[in-house]
């Protein structure tokens, strides 16, 4: 099923990137070839004027081609026969159309299941957070600098930035009044395995703390812990039971754990690790809306998933993420497996919704990536046209196609090393 609902979703966004293609191409007179869905061999095939449409075999990509893309021609009807900012528009509207299509499926999501408010849901009396002034049901608006438009924003933030033993700043609003609300945080020295729990049902891994024993141990995110020094751990009640009797220290632990229906077992040392306490929970939970806020708080969603993944790029360009965390089709359609698999329990409503929020994720995420001025990108394209634009001729379009051609042979490879690690994550 999982495989069945990712070829899906795969083929919906890749559709839609192209026809942003396709559509800007037919309105700046370029004939379009061949407009296709799929890549190798053709299964089916269709002619309507000037263009050929396909279904191809294998169900990942597909194409718009057009008459002397990559050619040094400028025959009527061929690309390079536009003008160059109709070619601009042309290239660029294929991650503007994932935009688009995110913005349309996180309009469902919100209509759906509401949206995720930047509110604070509980502020002990005895933090520090409190005696600053942050009471629960402030709203966030600003938190270390970063602008706070949603929970997910400040959940993201929390999960890609570790808090430091130092003044935590962030401006609230209540009743339409803005403040800055700055505090130093609480730290505790403790023993950490070095992992975040997806929920309270199961000790399942959401995420792990870099260089932190568990990451070096090689569980991945989506694991269940089941078992530590021989103690059934069910649920949250059971771990922080066990916990609360046999503190964590040097003492080595053998952990069993489930990984793709299959038990594993290892041995961790928790490592020390200085604790910053956030002082403040953070309202996670959906509220409805209605009427124009429906469109508007779906634009923040779409926001949030841009500013997510090109905060996750900065972070693998500078080296704080590495290629193991990348993942490719396998592993997307893994991703896809297990949320699918944890959303039909709670119904058809949230079951939809989880499809919607991955197929969002994937759209923006296609559409960034396809905006990196990487040669054979989209983003690769737009940069030889800007040239074009400000030079006034183009630059030499044998030498740009061999630029391109090496950019996807590197793109390929690329993606064999990333397709590779994530088949080595099934096992």
């Amino acid at each position: 099923m999982k495989i069945f609902i990712a070829i899906i979703i795969f083929s919906i966004l890749v559709l839609f990137h192209e026809l942003g293609h396709f559509l800007l191409a037919k309105k700046n007179g370029i004939v379009v070839q061949q407009f296709s869905l799929g890549m190798g061999p053709t299964l089916l095939k269709t002619k309507r004027g000037e263009t050929e449409y396909c279904l191809k075999l294998l169900p990942l990509g597909g194409s718009c081609m057009m008459l002397g893309e990559d050619e040094d021609s400028e025959v009527p009807g061929s690309f390079n026969s536009a003008s160059v900012w109709g070619r601009i528009t042309v290239i660029a509207a294929g991650p503007i159309f994932n935009f688009i299509m995110a913005f349309i499926f996180s309009v469902i999501i919100v209509a759906m299941m509401g949206y995720v408010p930047s509110r604070a849901a509980n502020v002990p009396e005895d933090s520090p957070a409190y005696e600053a002034g942050l009471r629960e049901g402030d709203q966030i608006t600003e938190f270390q600098g970063y602008t706070i438009d949603s929970g997910l924003d400040l959940n993201t933030w929390l999960a890609l930035n570790e808090l430091e033993d130092a003044p935590i700043e962030m401006t609230i609003k209540r009743d339409g009044v803005k403040k800055l609300v700055s505090y130093q945080p609480e730290t505790q020295e403790k023993y950490l395995m070095g992992f975040n729990r997806a929920d309270t049902q199961r000790l399942e891994v959401a995420s792990l703390i870099k260089d932190m024993p568990l990451e070096e141990s090689g569980i991945q995110p989506g694991d269940v812990i089941t078992e530590i020094n021989g103690t059934a751990i069910q649920n949250q009640d059971d771990y922080e039971r066990y916990i609360e009797a046999n503190p964590l220290s040097e003492e080595p632990l053998d952990i069993t754990y489930e990984h793709n229906g299959k038990l594993k077992r290892i041995t961790v040392t928790p490592a020390s690790y200085t604790q910053v306490s956030l002082g403040f929970q953070y309202q996670l939970g959906r509220e409805k809306t209605s009427s124009w806020n429906v469109f508007r708080y779906a634009a923040v969603e779409v926001k949030y998933w841009i500013r997510t993944t090109v905060m996750s790029l900065g972070k693998l360009f500078t080296g704080q993420f590495g290629i193991r965390d990348l993942s490719g089709p396998v592993g997307v359609v893994d991703v896809i497996g297990d949320t699918y698999e944890a959303a039909r329990s709670e119904g058809t409503t949230v079951l939809w919704a989880s499809m919607l929020n991955i197929a969002v994720l994937l759209s923006a995420n296609l559409g960034i990536m396809n905006l990196l001025p990487i040669p054979a990108l989209d983003g690769g394209r737009l940069v030889f046209l800007i040239l074009e634009a400000i030079r006034k001729k183009p630059i030499n379009r044998q030498a740009e196609a061999m630029i391109h051609m090496a950019g996807f042979v590197l793109l390929m490879a690329l993606m064999f090393v990333v397709m590779y690690h994530d088949i080595m994550k099934l096992f």
